[in-house]
């Protein structure tokens, strides 16, 4: 009986969780831009820690903004790159900003860029060395900031989905932005941070990094920081970037990994300070900490809410509480899923690719006993694709 209370208490609350912000992602509305004048001045942060295959192309599409090219600088953070990699760079009308350390890590190399950089900048945009900006990215992320919001999210949307891998991986990643920006946004709570595509006011972020020490995560953090300080993060779903989505099984396991570790580190650092701000009525500092971090990943929870479901069926004559409630729980917890996938994506290839749930559910099950010092060490994840969508 408290097994089955225990198990069908988390799942439903990971259930009602899914299904009430992918239904308040459906009431969001996309942040309106207004006629503004002044064009402030952007950091274009581009940390790139052997990224030789992809860094010189993402920093030559970086300078294809439709904003003043006077207002804004791309500094590539060239850490432990090849020597031709840094010749090609240095002949780019940007910052080359090469910085080399024991142990690498987004934090070090943001905050020794920064340290370098000064203080002449009004807002700092933060890539991944695989990302791409649409050409009007900053022109949005100025309207918006120039509207008195200091933290946005842009939408990352896939830049390749050429394998069934790296084509569910960008389905996962809508499926983030439908819930954790969409919907947070629509209910008035922060956005999830994700890493990349992200801006912020300049002095706000240079402050918040020289306080953090992360090896991994780091936008969690930052995010916990900026909600504790009662900076809400927008989600801007016209600011857009394309991430590169993995196609390897290997390096899909090592991000994933990294991902997982971080988010379980971030949520046994703050689990307690979460709670007592709960009864001090912070529900958004509640929501970043607790109520995101505790669920399980995704997919793994589908599984086994999946594999329970199925079979308690044959085995209702020993369970206590009533099949349906199981199977219900399963209903919303699909029916979230379902609501927060984008229409482009409903056809022949998302029902092929549904086939290779189970082998990818599986693997990261595993991952969830190898997290051991995860977080104590920084995991590379290498990118290979040059090609915008």
């Amino acid at each position: 009986m408290i097994i089955e209370i225990v198990l069908l208490s988390y799942f439903a609350y990971v259930a009602l969780y899914t299904l009430i912000f992918s239904l308040a992602g459906l009431f969001y509305k996309k942040p309106p831009l207004v006629d503004v004048k002044r064009k402030n001045k952007f950091a274009v942060l581009i940390p790139a820690y052997k990224e030789d295959g992809v860094i010189v192309h993402v920093a030559q599409e970086a300078l294809n903004q439709s904003y003043p090219h006077d207002r804004y600088e791309v500094v590539v953070i060239a850490d432990s790159l090849q020597p031709e990699t840094i010749s090609k760079l240095k002949a780019l009308p940007i910052n080359t900003c090469e910085v080399s350390f024991e142990k690498s890590t987004k934090v070090k190399a943001m905050n020794e860029a920064m340290r370098r950089l000064g203080d002449d900048y009004d807002f700092v945009v933060i890539l991944d060395a695989d990302n791409v900006m649409e050409p009007n990215f900053l022109e949005t992320m100025n309207n918006l900031h120039e509207q008195g919001f200091l933290a946005i999210q842009g939408r990352r949307a896939a830049k390749n989905e050429d394998t069934s891998l790296s084509y569910l991986d960008g389905l996962s990643e809508e499926i983030n932005n439908h819930i954790y920006g969409r919907g947070g946004t629509a209910l008035h709570l922060s956005a999830a941070l994700k890493g990349s595509g992200m801006s912020f006011k300049y002095g706000i972020l240079k402050d918040m990094l020289k306080q953090m020490a992360s090896i991994g995560g780091f936008d969690r953090e930052l995010e916990l920081r900026l909600v504790n300080e009662g900076i809400n993060v927008l989600y801007a779903s016209n600011a857009i970037i394309y991430d590169e989505k993995v196609e390897q099984s290997n390096v899909f396991e090592n991000q994933r990994k990294r991902w997982i570790s971080s988010q379980y580190f971030y949520l046994k650092q703050y689990f307690l300070s979460g709670i007592i701000n709960l009864f001090k009525g912070r529900i958004t500092y509640f929501n970043s900490t607790v109520l995101r971090n505790i669920q399980l990943p995704r997919l793994i929870n589908l599984g086994l809410i999946t594999a329970v479901t199925f079979a308690l069926f044959f085995l209702q004559r020993f369970i206590t509480i009533p099949y349906e409630t199981w199977f219900m729980t399963w209903v919303a917890t699909v029916l979230g899923i379902l609501l927060a996938i984008p229409k482009a994506y409903y056809g022949p290839r998302l029902v092929k690719s549904v086939f290779r749930l189970p082998s990818i559910f599986w693997k990261m099950f595993l991952l969830l006993f190898k997290l051991k010092g995860a977080n104590k060490k920084f995991i590379h994840t290498p990118h290979s694709s040059p090609t915008q969508k």
